[in-house]
């Protein structure tokens, strides 16, 4: 069994590394005008085929497998980049083209060529993507409302509903969000890079995404993969905050020498260090079963999304605590990173949940 990455998937982290470099630079242009994302840098991730990355050649993508999306993954984290890569291209891109039917034949090159962008619009306050829905679908319309939907501005969105053909259970649905019915409202969230907003459907028509009452097995599946990818986001993340916190350690001076030749900032980064290292082991852990379909992904998956949110959330709050009164200034990146590991803790579901799911693949061993 071999965890490390062939030479291919480090050319392509290379190549995202030059593409998404100074990201907290571009964040902060993005948010001083107010824009959903950083258009020019969307452009070019098209142009480097991003968009098109789990989509199959058959349908206009690159067909990459799951080692390359959690690359892709990694990169968007470290760098904080203002795209809609992970909602539209990682997430919502992967149910469409396993259960989207003949909506997937219309959506994928799309989706492929950067001419629409997807998002998933699951939760209705609760922050769990596995929430049973209030939203109904009558007679091939939506109505029901959607809170916080990240990446709002998306042209299109995976809905979770019921409908009487589902019976006791729900449904996963298709919806145009540029339809004439939808309302979309901006809310504040801790993170103000990633948009968010309340979707309201008002009779909206809608395609069935897989079977009838199957929404929830879906959703089940969809959130194993969604945490690994968000695991690795995180990983990135992490490991740029202890890298911001190392830099500052080695330059800031205080008593004639280096802050971090005091012993006691050696421990903070050397405990910042072991906890994205054990994030590391369990990613990668997590990755396999994913790319392996491994009977394995649901105790994979939910140690990964523990131990990456526990070493991103510890790492950008230690790089606040060394930086001082600075770091919690909008002119700091710390205080970025520190927000978008706040909010990916709770994106795809809170800690109890993976510890609950995790639990119950243990006992189920």
């Amino acid at each position: 069994m071999n965890f490390q990455f062939s030479n291919e998937q480090e050319a392509l982290r290379e190549q995202l590394q030059r593409l998404l470099k100074d990201g907290p630079a571009r964040c902060r242009a993005v948010m001083a005008a107010g824009d959903s994302h950083d258009r020019a840098l969307w452009k070019s991730c098209v142009e480097l085929g991003l968009t098109a990355a789990a989509i199959p050649e058959a349908d206009g993508g690159l067909g990459l497998g799951v080692m390359e999306l959690c690359v892709i993954a990694e990169e968007v984290g470290r760098a904080l980049a203002p795209v809609p890569i992970a909602s539209s291209a990682l997430y919502a891109t992967e149910i469409i083209r396993r259960h989207g039917g003949e909506a997937a034949a219309l959506w994928l090159p799309r989706l492929a060529a950067g001419e629409a962008i997807a998002t998933v619009a699951l939760t209705e306050g609760t922050g769990s993507w596995d929430a049973v829905p209030s939203a109904v679908v009558v007679d091939g319309k939506l109505s029901g409302s959607k809170l916080p939907v990240s990446d709002p501005h998306a042209d299109v969105a995976i809905v979770s509903a019921r409908s009487e053909e589902d019976g006791r259970g729900y449904g996963l649905w298709l919806a145009p969000l540029d339809h004439r019915s939808v309302v979309r409202r901006s809310v504040v969230a801790v993170d103000r890079i990633r948009r968010h907003a309340v979707v309201e459907f008002a009779a909206t028509p809608v395609v069935r995404i897989g079977k009838q009452g199957e929404g929830a097995n879906l959703v089940d599946g969809m959130m194993d993969s969604a945490a690994i990818l968000t695991a690795f986001e995180q990983l990135g993340g992490a490991e740029a905050a202890l890298l911001m916190a190392r830099d500052y350690a080695l330059q800031r001076k205080a008593f004639g020498k280096p802050i971090g030749a005091n012993q006691a900032v050696k421990h903070k980064l050397a405990d910042m260090y072991a906890r994205i290292e054990l994030a590391r082991g369990h990613c990668y852990y997590g990755a396999w079963a994913l790319d392996v379909g491994s009977a394995e992904l649901p105790r994979a998956a939910a140690g990964a999304r523990l131990a990456a949110t526990d070493a991103f959330v510890f790492a950008a709050e230690e790089a606040i605590q060394l930086h001082g009164g600075i770091g919690f200034t909008w002119e700091s990146d710390c205080s970025l990173y520190l927000r978008r590991s706040r909010l990916l803790a709770q994106m795809v579901g809170s800690r109890r949940r993976w510890t609950s799911r995790l639990v119950n693949a243990l006992v189920a061993v």
